[in-house]
């Protein structure tokens, strides 16, 4: 279980960082477009473009990392009259069912990208649509890849205190 850890916390620093530097360019290209538009009424061609981008790859990294502390959207108004092996138990079975749903959005989203290639559709000028909406196949694979963490951490966990009992 501890190498299990080891790559959850490679994997959190790593999206951690990346949404430090997705989220410091947005900022800065934000605010230069505000700043170029009020004063020489201009702007940056393909800066609106980029940041409606950046939000879409700022969701799933966000989402990806709630989905690796585990606070992501879930209703546990039933956990608190469970008792700990069965809230393991069911903690287990939902996050193997998120990893299921994610690897089936997967796939989907695989496939929609590679028609996005095969349809050779620009976002701007000569960039290729698809190179913006590679997030999606990447962050439903990183939650499976998460959720499966979770599900194993669980077990883990549940194992060692009836052990422990």
């Amino acid at each position: 279980m501890k190498l299990i850890q080891k790559i959850d916390q490679w994997i959190n620093r790593l999206e951690g960082g990346l949404l430090i530097f997705l989220l410091s360019i947005m900022v800065i290209l934000a605010f230069l477009q505000v700043a170029l538009r009020n004063l020489f009424s201009t702007g940056i061609p393909w800066g609106d473009i980029l940041l409606r981008q950046i939000v879409l790859w700022l969701g799933f990294l966000g989402g990806t990392l709630a989905t690796s502390q585990e606070r992501h959207i879930h209703i546990d108004a039933f956990a608190h009259f469970m008792s700990p092996r069965v809230r393991a138990a069911v903690r287990i079975f939902t996050n193997l069912f998120g990893a299921v749903v994610c690897l089936l959005l997967f796939q989907a989203a695989v496939r929609f990208v590679q028609s996005e290639i095969e349809a050779n559709t620009m976002i701007f000028k000569q960039i290729p649509v698809w190179y913006a909406e590679v997030i999606i196949p990447f962050g439903f694979g990183l939650h499976a890849i998460h959720f499966l963490i979770r599900s194993s951490l669980s077990a883990s966990e549940a194992l060692q205190k009836e052990s422990a009992e």
